[in-house]
């Protein structure tokens, strides 16, 4: 059996644990489970059929972690990307007023130029070219932007029109049952439990049966009413391209800037977790990270395929490595939850958010390790990663962090004379994103 799983997955048996990568699985499935509920109301904007979305989501998920789990053996997952959809609904079709058809051509455009960039290693280029304190950066800023995240969807944090944010009601609800599944959590992980993290997950939900939603009556986990629920067709929205605009302007536009966003968010992803988890060389390199970019090009040109907008490595899957997954069987678990997921949608589907979120506080807690190996003393490199880490929360994007980064290291760098400290390549990437802040 082990030859196999190391030929088919990386998994060393002197290394690596079976019941560790696929409890690590699931945890990573779990937390980004509600890609398959939220997609499907986005796309409801555009009136596409929200069966057909459903089945497409779920099927993008499986074909890209499945490369990442065979192809590239790490312990990813992929999904259509938070935020990008967003853009694809609200500003491609609703926005500029091109069809959706219009902006899934768009999307296979981009994962096609995404394949050219990873084959010429233009992407593992870039990638190496930052510098590392922005690369440790990078994964504690991520650490702070998924507890963010989780600390939303149990709205602990919620939004507040005098102050932008504030702290939710903590005696009631969702956010009590957060804070409750957070210590549990936390309790767990500090008892070296195996697979802590996801028990968290499992035991949150099931206290959900009796915390009530002060806004609802109603309990914040709903039993599901069915079992099994066969997927819907993918006819409606499936291979629907519309090639009559590829050369205009607003093509162009969009696919750059689908092509931006996901190169940038995918980018941090990897760099993030890797940090955060250790996996770096000494040198600061990511092992294998072309074959994790083209895992990633590959799922956003089979999503588009499908009928959904692009598909892109999730940052929840720190969740997984969190709870020791290391290679692609960690991948490989969690395509096996979204296979079940077409089938077994109402299960899958009653987990509330609320029960997700300590663990993504705690991974956070976890990413926040790579900053002690920041100089602080020198803020020619402190300022540009405090940067790249407050931006990511605060802005809520990745790629917008690592920008802002990367300018602010060029700049502080030439302020402060350090011209030596500066490649070539970080001030063509400086000058293109202050360009892109301008003109796009």
């Amino acid at each position: 059996m082990s030859p196999f799983l190391n030929k088919a997955f990386g998994f060393d048996p002197k290394q690596h644990n079976v019941r560790t990568e696929i409890m690590a699985g699931v945890t990573t499935f779990l937390t980004m489970a509600y890609i398959l509920a939220v997609n499907p109301g986005i796309f409801s904007a555009l009136d596409m059929p929200g069966g057909a979305v459903f089945t497409a989501t779920a099927l993008a998920a499986i074909v890209g972690t499945l490369v990442m789990a065979l192809y590239a053996k790490k312990p990813f997952g992929l999904a259509p990307g938070m935020g990008l959809n967003a853009f694809f609904v609200f500003t491609v079709c609703l926005g500029m007023g091109h069809s959706w058809q219009f902006a899934l051509t768009a999307v296979l455009i981009e994962g096609l130029l995404f394949i050219i960039l990873t084959v010429t290693k233009v992407r593992t280029w870039l990638v190496n070219a930052i510098p590392g304190t922005l690369k440790k950066a990078i994964g504690a800023g991520i650490g702070l932007f998924i507890a963010f995240i989780g600390l939303q969807n149990a709205e602990i944090i919620v939004n507040n029109d005098a102050t932008l944010i504030s702290l939710g009601d903590i005696t009631h609800g969702k956010a009590l049952l957060g804070l409750i599944g957070l210590f549990i959590t936390a309790g767990l992980v500090m008892a070296k439990i195996r697979g802590g993290i996801l028990w968290g997950i499992l035991i949150t939900a099931a206290l959900g049966l009796v915390f009530k939603d002060p806004a609802t009556g109603a309990a914040i986990t709903t039993l599901p009413t069915g079992v099994v629920s066969l997927p819907a067709s993918l006819d409606p929205i499936f291979f629907k391209f519309e090639w009559g605009q590829i050369l205009s302007w607003d093509m162009l536009a969009v696919v750059f800037t689908f092509l931006f966003i996901d190169m940038f968010d995918t980018m941090g992803t990897i760099i993030g977790v890797h940090q955060g988890a250790g996996l770096t060389t000494k040198g600061e390199e990511i092992p294998g990270v072309e074959k994790m970019f083209l895992a990633d090009s590959i799922a956003t040109v089979a999503g588009a395929c499908f009928g959904t907008s692009t598909t892109t490595t999730y940052v929840e899957s720190a969740a997984g490595v969190g709870e020791g997954g290391r290679t692609g069987l960690t991948a490989f678990s969690i395509a096996v939850c979204f296979a079940l997921a077409l089938f077994l949608s109402p299960i899958f589907l009653a987990i509330p958010g609320a029960a997700t979120a300590p663990a993504l506080i705690i991974v956070g807690v976890m990413m926040m390790s790579s900053v002690k190996s920041i100089h602080w003393e020198d803020y020619c490199r402190a300022i540009p990663a405090f940067i790249t880490i407050i931006m990511m929360p605060l802005a809520y994007s990745i790629s917008d962090g690592i920008l802002l980064g990367v300018i602010s290291y060029v700049i502080c760098h030439a302020i402060a004379g350090r011209f030596k400290s500066i490649n070539i390549t970080m001030w063509i990437l400086a000058i293109l994103f202050i360009c892109k802040y301008i003109f796009i």
